[in-house]
């Protein structure tokens, strides 16, 4: 039996899950959201095919999975919005709002409430996700497969043992693609310094970055090992390197994300009280 998810808030995310479900054949019969604008429900609906509401909880009573996509600072009340239909219902909960621990969500839910969160990124937009899942121990294995099945359908995804590895993830891959973003603005602003234009500085960037990526996803070997195969000795590539290592990169990158990460946690106990 097929069934019922309901999305509340019906953002980017939220669109972008969707999407890759029914593109993965989910039926859309079988998917809600519900978000106070209702032009952008009638969007969903128009281009989509799937059910809208703009009552959450009595959409809550209908369905077997509750995905909450609404911003960290309404979580709270949406939660204690829909407490009641949840308590009748007994769904599975999937968090996709940033910083909110479970603990919290049960507190606003009820204790026995069976409860994944996830760290999902922007790239899910275009179907190349990385998301960070961890599920409390009211989630059986039928539901973890049903909260893995969603994040699949915008990308890849993995489980972890400990809450606070999601801090982690979000410094990883929740906040990374910006890293990579940033560096690729580097490469456009420097090659355009040195003398080339700005579109052909552009494309040969975007395309580096691209074909670099695919190499390392579609290889065995560690991007370690990769690079080694791309740097000749006395080379061109060596040289760069050898600059980058002298600005202490790898420190620059560690300490980095050793920020997104302490702000991670700091995010949590602002938002949810996190202990």
């Amino acid at each position: 039996m097929t069934q019922k998810i309901v999305f509340i808030g019906a953002g980017n995310m939220a669109t972008a899950i969707i999407s890759g479900l029914i593109k993965d054949g989910y039926p859309a019969n079988a998917i809600w959201a519900c978000d106070r604008d209702k032009d952008k429900l009638d969007q969903l609906k128009s281009t989509l095919g799937i059910n809208t509401s703009q009552n959450n909880s009595e959409t809550t009573l209908l369905c077997d999975v509750v995905v909450l996509a609404v911003k960290p600072q309404v979580l709270n009340s949406l939660c204690v919005e829909i407490r009641s239909a949840t308590l009748e219902k007994q769904p599975l909960v999937i968090s996709v709002a940033a910083g909110i621990p479970s603990s919290a969500l049960a507190q606003w839910l009820d204790e026995d409430t069976a409860i994944v969160r996830t760290m999902p990124n922007t790239p899910a937009a275009v179907n190349c996700g990385a998301t960070g899942l961890f599920a409390t121990a009211k989630v059986s294995v039928e539901q973890k497969d049903m909260a893995e099945r969603l994040m699949k359908a915008v990308g890849v995804c993995a489980w972890v043992e400990k809450e606070t590895h999601l801090d982690i993830v979000t410094a990883l891959s929740g906040s990374g693609p910006a890293y990579y973003f940033l560096f690729m603005e580097a490469m456009e602003k420097a090659a355009v310094q040195l003398g080339l234009p700005q579109d052909v500085a552009r494309l040969l960037t975007l395309q580096t970055a691209a074909g670099a990526a695919k190499m390392a996803i579609e290889s065995e070997l560690p991007p370690s090992e990769l690079r080694t195969r791309v740097t000749s000795p006395g080379g061109t590539t060596e040289q760069a390197i050898k600059t980058f290592e002298q600005g202490h990169f790898i420190e620059l990158v560690s300490a980095a994300m050793s920020a997104a990460n302490i702000r991670s946690s700091e995010l949590a106990h602002q938002f949810g009280g996190k202990k």
